[in-house]
């Protein structure tokens, strides 16, 4: 085995787990979520000349993961199912609190707008220039869906805490 194979390979393995996670909060389905990773990996091997810097070898495969996602939109309409029929996903450590539970119900019901940079920011830990670049977003639109997302995610976790705030 080659420099580049082996080189190549050790950054499969260190960004497979979070690249399987950031797929999963995109598409919501553990078989699309396994093809994305994999297609991101045969494309990312494929292009490895295109790739300047090593050190932003993460960022680069999380920009492919997410046009991998657009493509298969592009090509076919989603399957439209019920949130409640989806089966848990799964990964080593799985939460199966029910603060988990509800904190996975929450972020699958945000927008993408507001998910998907809270998915980058939290699962690959990009700054918010990063996510600005990978979205082609300006950093203070960044800031703001942020904050947004997180705003919509208290909301949706605390409901009985805001209505005790808004009737005192």
């Amino acid at each position: 085995m080659d420099k580049l194979q082996q080189q190549f390979d050790t950054l499969v393995k260190a960004v497979s787990p979070e690249l399987y996670r950031y797929a999963m909060g995109l598409c919501r389905n553990a078989h699309q979520a396994e093809d994305l990773v994999q297609e991101t990996f045969l494309r990312a091997w494929r292009a490895q000349d295109n790739l300047r810097n090593p050190k932003a070898a993460r960022a680069w495969l999380y920009t492919i993961l997410r046009n991998e996602n657009a493509r298969l939109y592009e090509r076919q309409r989603p399957e439209v199912r019920d949130p409640d029929d989806l089966p848990p996903i799964p990964c080593r450590g799985y939460d199966t609190s029910p603060e988990a539970f509800a904190l996975r119900q929450a972020l699958q019901e945000l927008d993408l707008d507001y998910r998907e940079p809270l998915l980058l920011q939290v699962i690959g830990g990009f700054s918010c220039k990063e996510i600005g670049q990978m979205l082609d977003l300006n950093t203070n639109t960044v800031l703001t869906r942020l904050f947004r997302a997180r705003k919509a995610l208290g909301r949706r976790l605390a409901p009985q805490d805001n209505e005790a705030r808004e009737h005192s």
